[in-house]
């Protein structure tokens, strides 16, 4: 190289010393070009310099990279098939079912990943072709509202019915029809009663009496009266005599024919039946009133809600004719039976009833609200319900997927509360988990049994040609495969002939085509056809839309593509 520049060095001092011979006008335009030139021929030079440094670091250190980019070697345990994990080699070559390349398996990626027991790998490139996208397992404050259809109907603990202790013939009435609003201590009617007539009698006397002998000297005629006394007002209380009655009776000093029957409470009058001089007996009841200060609300909930509901649980009702007016009340009681034609359980609410605006047999919507408080959740898609058993799938690193099983409480909205089997900030799958799954299941199938058709022995061959569909008949005839393929044994051949193959002399103006005539020495029935049978194009057996005119690779998978011959059923 040194020589190169010192002749190049020479030629253009040599050049210079022409040119000044010249005149300057010419001189100067070859000066131009002599130093133009030697610009170009340091720049080459300069290139070549650095070509052959670069050579020589190479020839160095061919398989070392440099110490700042130094990476330890990975240990290969063995080659596996990327569809059949099942299928391992202890070196290189292609699947023999699909015609796949092997893909290695690295001791140092096995040892670092420490993967659970049933995990499996995905590409990202299938991921996102799937359409596979992730959640996180979190803490939430969890609550729900339950929504149901309720009747309104009376409150039945004040329900009162009402009915006359003494046989007798009504005189007059008071509460002449039936939804009138009565006030406690309203008249009713008034009814006259011989019994009555006589047990007033009968306290007057012994009123008199006791008055009488209050200033004996003998107390036993004093105890007497007194109990005779005390024993009448008792039986007139007993047939509902008030406090006032009585005393206008001590007033008058003579019987009220006409006793008068008052309201024990306030409320609506739901029925009536009495009327004026109608004869009455304990057993008539003449009224029935109930007070509509609070209401029941009989809500229908679902059967697989009624575990979430308590007494004493808050409620709200709404209703669709008087919008904007939520009224609160609360869960008092949950009946025992199941209605088995809607498979509902009744739960009552009561509810306060402002301006008597609730009316019995009304329909509303009552919400129910369940506070769960901070629980674990996953989205509602991470879920993959089986049936018998729930299942999420957990990413990990590297395209990983573990199937974890876990135990769900209640559904809320579009979560679901995580009992056991996640923690907090785990990363999940939220989407295309029946694809995952089916991945999964392939692959723990294929890893534990074997996939149909994977007998192979001890792996493929790298770089094997063989057809993968009758791999399986090559296998054991391994010596006549190795006799078939001699275009690549062609040289050797001529140098010195195999003794166990026939004599090629009658083939000589065809010596270097031998592919054809090798087929004819194996004694294999179907490859003999298939080189006379004719090839219209070839396809990728996973994808038949995909077609070509020469052999070769399918893009999308890598598998070899088939034949398609003219006389092939379609």
């Amino acid at each position: 190289m040194n020589d190169e520049i010192k002749s190049t060095q020479d030629d253009s001092q040599g050049a210079i010393q022409k040119t000044n011979a010249l005149g300057p006008a010419k001189s100067k335009k070859r000066a131009a070009r002599i130093i133009i030139t030697l610009l170009v021929l340091a720049l080459v030079v300069i290139g070549y310099i650095k070509r052959d440094v670069l050579f020589k670091a190479d020839a160095q250190s061919p398989d070392q990279p440099s110490s700042s980019e130094a990476k330890p070697e990975l240990k290969v345990l063995y080659w596996q098939d990327p569809m059949h994990p099942a299928y391992k080699s202890d070196k290189p070559g292609k699947a023999p079912d699909c015609g796949m390349d092997l893909v290695p398996v690295y001791e140092s990626g096995q040892m670092a990943t420490g993967l659970p027991e049933g995990a499996f790998q995905i590409s990202p490139e299938k991921q996102q072709m799937i359409g596979v996208t992730y959640g996180e397992a979190e803490y939430k404050s969890v609550s729900k509202t339950l929504r149901a259809v309720a009747r309104l109907a009376y409150d039945e603990t004040k329900i009162v019915r009402i009915h006359t202790k003494v046989e007798g013939w009504v005189e007059e009435v008071y509460v002449d029809f039936t939804g009138k609003l009565v006030q406690k201590g309203q008249p009713l009617i008034s009814i006259y009663s011989p019994e009555l007539v006589q047990t007033q009698q009968e306290y007057l006397l012994a009123m008199k009496g006791r008055n009488e002998l209050s200033e004996s000297p003998f107390r036993e005629a004093v105890n007497g009266a007194e109990s005779l006394y005390q024993s009448a007002r008792k039986r007139l209380e007993l047939w509902d005599f008030t406090e006032e009655q009585i005393q206008e009776l001590e007033k008058r000093g003579k019987p009220i024919k006409a006793v008068t029957l008052y309201a024990p409470t306030d409320g609506f009058v739901l029925s009536r039946n009495v009327y004026p001089k109608q004869r009455v007996t304990p057993d008539t009841e003449i009224y029935s009133i109930a007070d509509l200060s609070t209401v029941w609300a009989i809500a229908d909930i679902y059967e697989y809600e009624a575990p979430e509901i308590l007494v004493g649980q808050a409620a709200t009702m709404m209703l669709s004719y008087y919008p904007g007016r939520p009224l609160r009340g609360k869960v008092t009681y949950i009946y025992p039976q199941l209605d088995n034609a809607t498979r509902t359980l009744k739960v009552r609410i009561e509810f306060p009833n402002q301006n008597f605006a609730l009316k019995p047999d009304m329909y509303a919507n009552v919400e129910l609200r369940i506070d769960y408080g901070k629980k674990l959740v996953v989205p509602q898609e991470a879920v993959l319900d089986s049936g018998s058993e729930q299942m999420v799938f957990v990413s990990l690193e590297g395209g990983y997927f573990e199937p974890r099983k876990v135990q769900l409480g209640a559904k809320v909205d579009n979560t679901f509360i995580v009992l056991t089997g996640l923690k907090p900030g785990e990363k999940i799958a939220t989407s295309a988990n029946f694809l995952i799954d089916s991945e999964s299941k392939l692959k723990s199938a294929a890893g534990g049994m074997g996939m149909p058709g994977m007998s192979h022995g001890g792996g493929a061959p790298a770089g094997g040609k063989q057809p993968p569909q009758n791999h399986s008949q090559h296998q054991q005839a391994a010596p006549q495969t190795k006799q078939e393929d001699h275009s690549g044994h062609q040289p050797k051949e001529k140098k010195k002939p195999d003794p166990q193959m026939e004599d090629h002399s009658r083939h000589k103006p065809d010596a270097e085509d031998h592919s054809g005539h090798v087929t004819e020495q194996v004694d294999h029935s179907q490859p003999q056809k298939q080189t006379e049978r004719k090839i219209l194009y070839w396809y990728d057996p996973m994808h038949p839309a995909y077609k070509s005119d020469k052999p070769g690779k399918a893009p999308d998978c890598g598998m070899d593509l088939v034949p398609k011959y003219a006389d092939d059923k379609k």
